[in-house]
């Protein structure tokens, strides 16, 4: 009795389709739910198949990637996609606990212990109301340009180079400015400059 009981759960589970694996070809990445076009074995082909992401997360895989196919209630027709993977962009050697969020054209950002390394072209950020660095230090190893007025607290020091430049006016306030060099105004040197004297002659430089 149990046998033949046994062997009819057999024959009706093997009639459902369990989850299996295909290659995405293309995918529809319009509003609403993701549609994916999938090749299974056996040439099956798979049509406008939901592909699943994490909430808050998306991405539009490339073709070829793999992908695992739960069938709904057994049906491929009713198929959904639950995972992908492509080996050809993932990005390797990952210490045990680190975690990468990667593109397929090179662009990624590898979060590790204590360190967050990121790698693209260009990088654009916008803030619409403000923007915050909490750091003790914070290093720029190229030019550094600044659309807006540039404000400070802590003083400023700047060495190598070409020197500061000005275009406009400088106003100073609240302090003195001291120089170990000469000051050149309208082409004249503070340092070196002379006045007509009383007597016609012309008086020496000042000490």
């Amino acid at each position: 009795m149990w046998a033949d009981v046994d062997k009819r759960i057999r024959r009706a589970v093997s009639g459902i389709r369990q989850a299996f694996r295909g290659t995405l070809t293309r995918t529809s990445n319009g509003a609403g739910s993701q549609l994916a076009q999938v090749d299974a074995l056996s040439d099956e082909r798979l049509q406008d198949a939901e592909l699943f992401q994490q909430f808050g997360f998306t991405s539009n895989p490339p073709p070829g990637t793999a992908v695992i196919v739960l069938p709904m209630g057994g049906r491929t027709s009713h198929g959904i996609i639950i995972a992908t993977e492509n080996g050809q962009f993932r990005i390797k050697g990952l210490a045990p606990g680190e975690t990468a969020i990667f593109n397929a054209f090179g662009d990624h950002f590898v979060f590790k212990d204590g360190q967050i390394d990121g790698t693209t072209q260009t990088f654009n950020l916008t803030a619409t109301k403000s923007m915050k660095f909490d750091s003790p230090t914070t290093e720029f190893t190229g030019q550094v340009t600044v659309q807006q007025q540039l404000s400070g607290n802590g003083g400023l020091e700047v060495q190598g180079g070409s020197g500061v430049s000005f275009v406009g006016s400088v106003s100073q306030t609240g302090g003195s400015y001291s120089t170990d060099g000469d000051v050149i105004a309208s082409g004249t040197s503070v340092h070196g400059h002379k006045h007509n004297g009383d007597s016609g002659g012309q008086t020496s430089t000042p000490l």
